[in-house]
């Protein structure tokens, strides 16, 4: 691991927050210093790195009274007057030497794919796939019989690396290596725009984890996947608005 990818403030730290004030700034809605994705492309949000009480009631405001708010790689305290509804660690995973290469049955996949990847992902659950997604980045998918049976895209994109994400395979072709080959295709195409892979699973999905890592991935850091219950009261009723 070289130093200044474990410096303070590498921009890997926080993913979301550097995604959404570098590449992904057109995606951003702002409130005061709380930035997060538009809720219908992904449920990713950032908080500064060590977030204030000001900080909390942004978030609060943002979501709305009541609302759950997926907290996806925070690893600092929740406020008391927040309810924490969901946790499990996780962990982030770089490209340390991937054998890339485009892959001949792999398509991109658009717009108008949209429903079958959604339905994919319901069957599969390999984690937030949302109507806007796709607009985040490249996703391919492998069809067979005209069905989409195995898909992967990119997510964040903080500068200089882009994350992967969305991999998924229907249960009816698994164990054809149908994931590392479409991993291994997007992540050729990151590496053509001279960016470098990363993503982001469960601690204990352990058979993924050893998966990713036989291709070429290493584990850089833990992290955390959270979600919390913003408090009923806010402190006023200001709403969210596009960055720009």
């Amino acid at each position: 691991m070289s130093t200044a990818e474990t410096a303070p403030g590498h921009v890997l730290d926080h993913p979301a927050l550097t995604s959404l004030t570098g590449p992904h700034a057109h995606f951003a809605e702002r409130r005061g210093r709380v930035l997060r994705y538009p809720v219908d492309v992904t449920p990713w949000l950032a908080l500064p790195p060590e977030p204030d009480a000001d900080d909390w009631a942004d978030v609060a405001a943002l979501a709305g009274p009541g609302r759950e708010v997926p907290l996806l790689g925070f690893v600092g305290r929740v406020p008391d007057d927040w309810e924490i509804t969901f946790h499990t660690e996780g962990v982030q995973l770089v490209d340390d030497g991937l054998a890339t290469a485009p892959d001949p049955e792999a398509v991109r996949l658009g717009p108008a794919d949209v429903p079958e990847m959604l339905d994919l992902v319901a069957r599969t659950q390999p984690g937030p796939f949302l109507p806007r997604t796709i607009e985040l980045g490249t996703y391919l998918g492998i069809r067979r019989d005209g069905a989409l049976v195995a898909m992967a895209g990119e997510r964040l994109r903080p500068p200089g690396w882009t994350e992967i994400s969305g991999v998924c395979t229907d249960p009816s072709v698994r164990g054809q290596g149908l994931a590392s080959r479409l991993i291994l295709a997007v992540a050729h195409g990151i590496r053509a725009r001279g960016e470098t892979a990363f993503l982001h699973t469960g601690a204990r999905n352990t058979r993924a984890i050893r998966l990713y890592e036989s291709l070429g991935f290493r584990l850089r850091r833990r992290t955390a996947f959270l979600a919390a219950r913003a408090p009923e009261r806010l402190t006023d009723g200001r709403v969210a608005v596009p960055v720009g």
